[in-house]
């Protein structure tokens, strides 16, 4: 072949194809620049939004993925390959995936709801999927808990979603219940009295709601008295754990008897 039919060869494809390649250049180019400025639309979105930083992140990144690849789709397109072998590919490869990913799809989607609709938070003690523990973390997957004990437990965020979920925490106070026996020839009223004054010397218990002590029950050797206060969420264990002592110190000082089950042995002699 002599220069001058290479020449020809060379400008007919460059007539044929020339316009062809840079236009899918400047698609590429420019489809990426528009992916990325959809990407940080989204992500200033979900900031603005107090979104999880975990899941901004994650479903910033999974749009940017995604409209690359359809850039890169179209960009071949132009150039005049054939893109429903890809797509088809593409479709198969993401069935196969979500079928593989189904657990951790549907863990994904409770992540992303407990996130939006926030029935717990960091911070919180709740009671869920058979465990109790403070919420130390909300992740796309899994929440983590920290027990009393100090031991860490992930709960997958689909078996989470999926039961009934107490939170402890959320109302910003708790009630405290007692439940004190007094014997049966103790006086009612001066009992009565006794826990009153604990309750009423104790600032980290609410005056409202107003505290409620009642006889609750006359049992086979205690009258029973049902004491119901109020208190922050953070003083709850320790208003429980100060006032059962209060209470039977001050028993002990005032004479007032606290029944234990026992059982009296009668025996005849024949």
């Amino acid at each position: 072949m002599d220069i001058s039919n290479l020449t020809a060869t060379i400008y007919s494809l460059l007539t044929v194809y020339g316009l062809k390649v840079v236009a899918a250049i400047a698609i590429f180019i420019i489809g990426r620049w528009v992916a990325k400025a959809v990407r940080n639309l989204i992500s200033r979105l979900m900031a603005k939004s107090d979104v999880d930083e975990t899941l901004n992140k994650f479903i910033t990144s999974l749009s940017y993925v995604a409209l690359l690849a359809f850039v890169i789709i179209a960009a071949l397109n132009q150039l005049g390959v054939q893109t429903a072998s890809f797509v088809a590919v593409i479709g198969a490869a993401g069935l196969a995936v979500g079928l593989a990913l189904q657990g951790s799809l549907s863990n994904f989607a409770a992540g992303v709801l407990m996130i939006i609709f926030r029935p717990i938070a960091v911070g919180d003690y709740i009671e869920g999927a058979g465990v109790a523990g403070t919420v130390e973390e909300i992740q796309i997957f899994t929440t983590q808990l920290a027990t009393p004990d100090n031991k860490t437990i992930f709960i997958p965020n689909a078996k989470l979603m999926g039961d009934n979920i107490i939170n402890y925490t959320a109302k910003g106070t708790r009630r405290v219940d007692f439940t004190f026996g007094i014997g049966y020839g103790d006086d009612i009223d001066k009992a009565r009295q006794v826990i009153h004054q604990i309750i009423a010397a104790d600032e980290r218990i609410l005056k409202e709601p107003a505290p409620a002590v009642m006889v609750s029950e006359l049992a086979d050797s205690s009258v029973n008295f049902a004491v119901r206060v109020w208190s922050s969420v953070d003083d709850f264990w320790n208003v429980y754990f100060d006032t059962l002592e209060k209470v039977k110190k001050q028993f002990d000082t005032e004479g007032i008897s606290i029944p234990y089950p026992q059982q009296d042995v009668h025996m005849y002699q024949h």
